[in-house]
């Protein structure tokens, strides 16, 4: 089987397994994961996730398997870009 192929097999049920297992360091029956086992849950939760759970987070694996970044820059425009809720000014001004 290709690696590519295991990962499009692995179902939602499955990543959130593997997912807990690396977080946790072990199995859902409580065994503990082999340092090889970890390195290869690392990698399949890497791979579903860049396939199948797209995200806009600042550095994250992109569906080609390369390390994706987003400047400074880029985040800073898209938070002016976003709807303001509220806005606050320095002034200090009394009403009476």
């Amino acid at each position: 089987m290709q690696f590519d192929d295991l990962v499009s097999s692995i179902t939602p049920e499955t990543f959130e397994r593997l997912l807990q297992a690396v977080e946790l360091g072990k199995w859902p029956d409580g065994a503990k994961l082999s340092e090889q086992q970890r390195e290869h849950c690392i990698q399949l939760v890497m791979a579903y996730q860049a396939k199948y759970c797209p995200s806009d987070e600042a550095f994250r694996i992109g569906a080609d398997g390369q390390l994706v970044t987003r400047s400074k820059r880029d985040m800073k425009a898209e938070l002016k870009g976003e709807n303001t809720i509220a806005s606050f000014s320095l002034n200090n001004q009394n009403e009476a």
